[in-house]
C-alpha cells in the first residue's frame, strides 16, 4: 500500500463496500470517519442508486465487448464504480478515473483481467466523456 497514491485508497474502499452490498444487500452501509468518507459514500451510493443505468450505458456502448452476465463480479463492481465516476464525477478527470480504477484493481483481480479492464475503460470513457 505504500506506493499507492493517498487519492487510490478511497477507491479501495468503494470496491469493498460495494462487494459486501452484494453478498448482503439487506445490510446497511457503514462509512466510517475519514476525510474521503463524502467522496465514498457518493460513490458507493451512486453507484447502487443508479446501477441499472449503468448497465444500460455499458450495455449500449459495448454490446459486442462485455456479457455482463458472464462477468466476474468483482470486475463488474470496478467497471460499474469507474462509469458511474465517468458519468457523474466531472470534476475528476477520465484519466485520473482509468488510472485509479486499474491500481486499485491489482488489489483485486488477475493480471489477464486487468488488461480487459483497462480496454473496457479506456473506450467507455471515449463514448462517455469528452475531456
Amino acid at each position: 500500500m505504500n506506493n499507492l497514491n493517498k487519492n487510490v485508497l478511497p477507491r479501495v474502499k468503494i470496491i469493498q463496500k460495494l462487494y459486501s452490498k452484494s453478498i448482503n444487500p439487506d445490510e446497511k452501509i457503514i462509512y466510517n470517519k475519514s476525510q474521503y468518507k463524502k467522496f465514498i459514500k457518493d460513490v458507493t451510493e451512486g453507484t447502487l442508486e443508479r446501477q441499472e443505468f449503468i448497465q444500460e450505458t455499458i450495455e449500449k456502448s459495448l454490446k459486442n465487448d462485455i456479457d455482463l452476465k458472464r462477468t466476474d463480479k468483482l470486475l463488474k463492481l470496478i467497471i460499474f464504480a469507474a462509469v458511474f465516476e465517468l458519468l457523474y464525477k466531472h470534476n475528476n478527470p477520465k484519466s485520473v478515473i482509468i488510472s485509479e480504477y486499474l491500481k486499485i484493481s491489482h488489489f483485486f483481480l488477475e493480471k489477464a483481467q486487468i488488461k480487459y479492464l483497462n480496454a473496457i475503460l479506456d473506450k467507455l470513457s471515449v463514448l462517455i466523456r469528452k475531456n
